[in-house]
């Protein structure tokens, strides 16, 4: 990978596309924000892995993230809270939290940080009726 400094941040390119990476928000995505979508994106995709393979039926699933940084640490990471909401008919919320549990133990993303960042991951279960 090669990042080019430019006057209001970095840049990088990969075969999707450019990234723009910026401390200011109107000028591209913020560290902190690609660290968290790498953590959150990482986990809900090996989860959808499992929950396909094992052909567990769903219609949606959703990632809200919470972040707790430490401004006295360079604002550094110290808490992301990954809370899942899975909708569907049917739904075993016992076999889905193993699931998770099972995902993060699979995320390159979660156990890269996992020494450093506490990553907190709950799951609720949405009943979808005909």
């Amino acid at each position: 990978m090669d990042f080019y400094i430019k006057e209001d941040g970095v840049r990088t390119s990969f075969e999707y596309g450019q990234l723009n990476i910026s401390g200011d928000e109107t000028n591209g995505f913020r560290p902190y924000q690609l660290m968290v979508a790498s953590i959150a994106g990482c986990s809900i995709g090996v989860f959808r892995k499992i929950l396909d393979k094992q052909r567990i039926d769903y219609e949606d699933i959703k990632v809200t993230a919470e972040i707790t940084r430490n401004p006295d640490e360079a604002n550094r990471i110290e808490k992301i809270q990954l809370h899942f909401v899975i909708k569907g008919y049917h739904l075993n919320q016992d076999k889905l939290v193993k699931n998770l549990e099972i995902s993060s133990k699979n995320c390159s993303m979660v156990q890269s940080v996992k020494d450093s960042i506490q990553v907190e991951e709950t799951l609720e279960c949405l009943e979808l009726t005909k």
